[in-house]
């Protein structure tokens, strides 16, 4: 039993070497957080063109939600003829299309049951835009159909795109149902803890930060470069920062473009839509791992960052437990005190518990005054955060042998947007 306290410690140690780079983000996203704050309350502001955008959604089955993310659109406070919205309505079987049309949207439908998923989806719509109205848009800025966007949220993307830094820009995603229970509270802390502390943290120290499903914006040169959208896994937002970063682009990040996402409240709901991104990972890994690890030998942060963020902890954990089990059954069968190895494991569970405590502590203390929770509920679901994100080690356990295919998630909280739209005091 002494290797198996070997092996948890050896494991432990290999974690704390390949992340400790990340716990320089937190200090580093709060001090730049503080200097902006600083320098925005001392009326410094500049004056940058404004550019064109397209608005780019796909949805299946949506006419739920989606009349409340294109009304937030229309309310946006930058000037309203230079943003044209679009929907592509994929495999529809309800109303999206004419919901869509209905809130001023100029809609595309799609039928095609062979080739399922966002990807086609992008790839079919930037296919239309492009024949019908050329061009014409300086960027593209993509949202799911469940999103809301704060008011002055292309405003504030367009103060960084004009800035002319980066063609590729991710924003400050937070959630709409946090409060809804620990399921889409753990979600929307794991969000924060992208948003704030490691995509803050990459955009201040000049390496390229990482998309993650939505509220993204992307340049007409990268859709020209690419041909439209080329990203087809079950998590292609993966997939296309793995690409770029490859190809030499920097992501950046915009924190003060807020806008609010729906995160499922049913485990099974959750469980499904993780084990996509855990096979996506993979499949991006399969892909990519080569090409990461040339460029890690190269001295590139961003190929080292995405390939510690993606990997590591899934393998480690994995090996991890099978080791406590497997030396554990093999003790028992040889007479040996198997507590030995149900405290080990336990010890272990405990530090890798407590350091996701502190984390979602940090994190929620941090952005305490963006989390739309009551006081009792911030503090509750930082205990529960470590728990939801313990399931994702039998969740990337199994997508190593599941045929995962990719399914829609179901969006129904509508009747938030007036409270969560409403004008605050800058937090951020």
């Amino acid at each position: 039993m002494e290797v198996l306290k070997l092996i948890n410690n050896a494991i432990l140690v290999l974690f704390i070497i390949i992340y400790s780079y990340q716990l320089l983000f937190i200090p580093i996203s709060v001090a730049g957080w503080l200097a902006k704050s600083k320098s925005r309350k001392s009326g410094e502001q500049k004056s940058v063109p404004r550019l064109r955008y397209a608005v780019l959604t796909c949805a299946r089955n949506e006419e739920a939600v989606i009349g409340e993310l294109l009304d937030s659109i229309a309310a946006q406070t930058y000037p309203a003829e230079l943003v044209q919205t679009f929907v592509i309505a994929d495999n529809c079987t309800d109303s999206t299309a004419e919901v869509a049309r209905a809130h001023g949207a100029v809609v595309y439908e799609r039928f095609n049951t062979e080739l399922v998923g966002k990807g086609y989806a992008m790839d079919e719509l930037l296919a239309r835009i492009d024949e019908d109205y050329g061009d014409i848009f300086d960027g593209y800025i993509v949202f799911d159909a469940d999103n809301l966007l704060m008011p002055d949220y292309i405003e504030r993307m367009n103060e960084t795109f004009a800035a002319g830094k980066c063609e590729i820009i991710t924003s400050y995603r937070n959630t709409k149902n946090y409060a809804d229970n620990w399921i889409s509270a753990g979600y929307g802390l794991n969000f924060l803890r992208d948003a704030c502390c490691h995509n803050h943290a990459r955009s201040l120290l000049g390496t390229s930060c990482f998309v993650t499903g939505t509220g993204f914006l992307f340049s007409r040169r990268i859709k020209n470069k690419i041909g439209g959208w080329p990203y087809h896994m079950l998590s292609e937002d993966i997939e296309f920062t793995a690409d770029q970063i490859l190809d030499g682009e920097q992501i950046g990040f915009c924190r003060q473009a807020e806008f609010f996402d729906e995160q499922p409240t049913n485990f099974i709901q959750s469980w499904h839509q993780r084990m996509r991104w855990a096979k996506g990972y993979l499949q991006m890994y399969r892909r990519y791992g080569g090409r990461l690890f040339l460029g890690m030998l190269r001295g590139s942060f961003a190929c080292f960052d995405m390939t510690m963020s993606t990997m590591p902890a899934m393998v480690l954990s994995i090996v991890g437990i099978a080791a406590n089990v497997t030396l554990a059954a093999a003790g028992a069968l040889l007479g040996d005190n198997i507590m030995i190895a149900v405290s080990s494991l336990c010890i272990s569970t405990l530090y890798a518990y407590l350091t996701l405590f502190v984390l979602g502590l940090i994190i929620t203390l941090t952005e305490w005054r963006q989390i739309r929770a009551s006081t009792a509920g911030k503090l509750i679901y930082t205990l529960t955060f470590p728990i939801l994100m313990f399931t994702y080690i039998p969740i990337s356990f199994a997508a190593l042998f599941a045929r995962v295919t990719w399914k829609p998630i179901e969006h129904s909280v509508v009747g938030r947007a007036q409270k969560l739209l409403s004008p605050r005091d800058d937090a951020l």
